[in-house]
């Protein structure tokens, strides 16, 4: 019996002892592919950043791109490098901009201006992924893509409805101003961006509001002041104000002083216009629609193809209404109205 006992002990023992280098063993290879996955180069995807204007003025944009890739785990500097190319409101510098960064062997273009923009990617490259950041019209009648649905080329990514949501930001100007009764449409948009917009949609709007418009076109800086001497004139009883890109940027803050000193209100299809004075914005959430750029970019550094990934409408809107202006024009907005805007400066 004792020598039964011993024998025992000894097979406990030793099959304690196997259980213990097996751990070790295991522990030590662990550690040994640990340490080889550590040593392996990660993958660093470059991004290409083509924009129409300047850092300063395209800080939110870029800004809000890079917001939503970190959500999604790309950090500049770790996994993700990102090449700018900044056009400084020069439409001639875009096909060459657009050809650097396919020298540069991007794995994909985003396009953050109109269809100028736009074009000089899909001219410089048939390869190269393409990402439209919510710029320039309807993609499909542009040529940039098939259809919405089926992109079927190298470009896909966001189009924010411009056109479509003008006769909405008219009927919140009438909403606004009851009396409203002559408007002024200023057009600061790229030609040919929104001319479609101004001549056939915003007329059949303003038929049924009962309002007169009057297009006044703006090319320039020198358009610019003409535009204003003769509105001071006339008198419009208020402003809608179509368009984007480099003309808005430099035009907005002009006008919107001169609305203010008018008195008159405006509503504009840009939002960063209300905080330099604009009454009113109503059009895509801005944020939101980075947020959708940050989602095509990493579908398609995840293998999916531009052809097969449709281009999106917006799927948040605001409506921003700036009290400050409203009382330095002398204008009571209705409550029932305020009551609907999704962001209030005061």
């Amino acid at each position: 019996m004792r020598l039964l006992s011993k024998t025992k002990v000894k097979m406990q023992k030793a099959r304690i002892e196997r259980k213990i280098l097996v751990r070790l063993l295991a522990t030590i290879f662990l550690t040994c592919v640990s340490l080889a996955e550590a040593q392996q180069p990660k993958k660093v995807f470059r991004i290409g950043y083509l924009a129409s204007l300047d850092p300063a003025r395209e800080t939110t944009r870029s800004e809000g791109i890079r917001g939503g890739l970190r959500e999604l785990g790309y950090i500049e500097g770790a996994n993700l490098a990102i090449e700018y190319r900044y056009g400084e409101a020069k439409i001639d510098r875009a096909p060459d901009l657009a050809a650097e960064l396919v020298r540069l062997k991007v794995d994909i273009i985003v396009v953050a201006g109109g269809n100028p923009w736009i074009q000089a990617a899909k001219n410089a490259t048939k390869t190269v992924s393409v990402v439209i950041a919510g710029s320039g019209t309807d993609p499909v009648k542009a040529g940039f893509v098939e259809s919405l649905a089926h992109p079927g080329g190298n470009v896909t990514g966001i189009t924010l409805l411009s056109r479509e949501l003008g006769g909405k930001r008219l009927e919140l100007l009438k909403e606004a101003v009851p009396k409203l009764d002559r408007v002024a449409v200023v057009d600061l948009s790229t030609p040919g961006l929104v001319r479609d917009e101004v001549i056939e949609d915003l007329p059949v709007v303003a038929r049924a509001l009962r309002l007169t418009i009057k297009p006044w076109e703006i090319r320039d800086a020198e358009s610019l002041e003409k535009v204003l001497v003769a509105l001071s004139k006339e008198r419009p009883d208020g402003l809608y104000v179509p368009g984007a890109g480099a003309l808005m940027n430099a035009a907005g803050k002009r006008i919107t002083g001169f609305a203010l000193k008018s008195r008159l209100p405006s509503v504009w299809s840009v939002r960063e216009a209300v905080d330099l004075g604009g009454l009113m914005y109503y059009g895509p959430d801005t944020a939101a629609s980075y947020r959708q750029v940050a989602w095509y970019i990493d579908k398609i550094l995840k293998g999916a193809k531009p052809a097969d990934l449709p281009v999106q409408q917006p799927m948040k809107f605001e409506f921003v209404v700036n009290l400050k202006a409203a009382k330095q024009i002398g204008l009571t907005i209705p409550m029932d109205l305020l009551a609907r805007a999704t962001q209030v400066i005061r």
